[in-house]
């Protein structure tokens, strides 16, 4: 069995005016992630995370943040086009682990559905996709609530 590990980091500031979207879910809070895309920073990490394992750069590289396709996407898109891309090298998800930080809003109560969203557009069963919650203490840009920051660690396989 042909397998591969990746790791991902993504950080966006929190502002006004903007929807928060986390796991490719809008999240009801009074602040929301500055990006040129949606930015959802757990699907960031996550692509960040696929494409390091395949060995084929990062979300930056194949969707460039000065680009008017990607102005305001969908990150759920992203991910969907991340799979396909680890797909062409003949990799697909074995599992993902995550971490999401944030003071605010609280996060487990969303986590099923972020699993669930995330399984969907990957192809996948929410099993093998694990999402925690932790705060940074007010400690940070994070424990100031300047921004949220998430990590993801993936494990690929070779089809055969």
């Amino acid at each position: 069995m042909n397998i591969r590990v990746g790791f991902g980091y993504d950080v966006h500031r929190l502002v006004e005016g903007r929807d928060l979207w986390l796991g490719g879910i809008r999240i009801d809070h009074t602040l929301g992630l500055l990006g040129h895309s949606d930015a959802d920073v757990l699907i960031h990490a996550i692509c960040d995370a696929l494409l390091g394992a395949a060995n084929m750069r990062d979300i930056g590289f194949h969707f460039p943040d000065t680009s008017a396709d990607t102005l305001d996407i969908d990150s759920k898109i992203l991910l969907r086009k991340t799979v396909a891309l680890i797909a062409t090298k003949g990799y697909v998800v074995g599992n993902i682990d995550a971490t999401v930080c944030a003071e605010h809003p609280k996060l487990n109560p969303h986590i099923p559905a972020m699993q669930q969203c995330l399984a969907d557009v990957i192809g996948t069963h929410a099993d093998n996709i694990s999402i925690k919650a932790t705060t940074t203490e007010h400690l940070g840009f994070t424990g100031r609530e300047e921004g949220i920051s998430a990590y993801a660690t993936v494990l690929i396989e070779k089809k055969q």
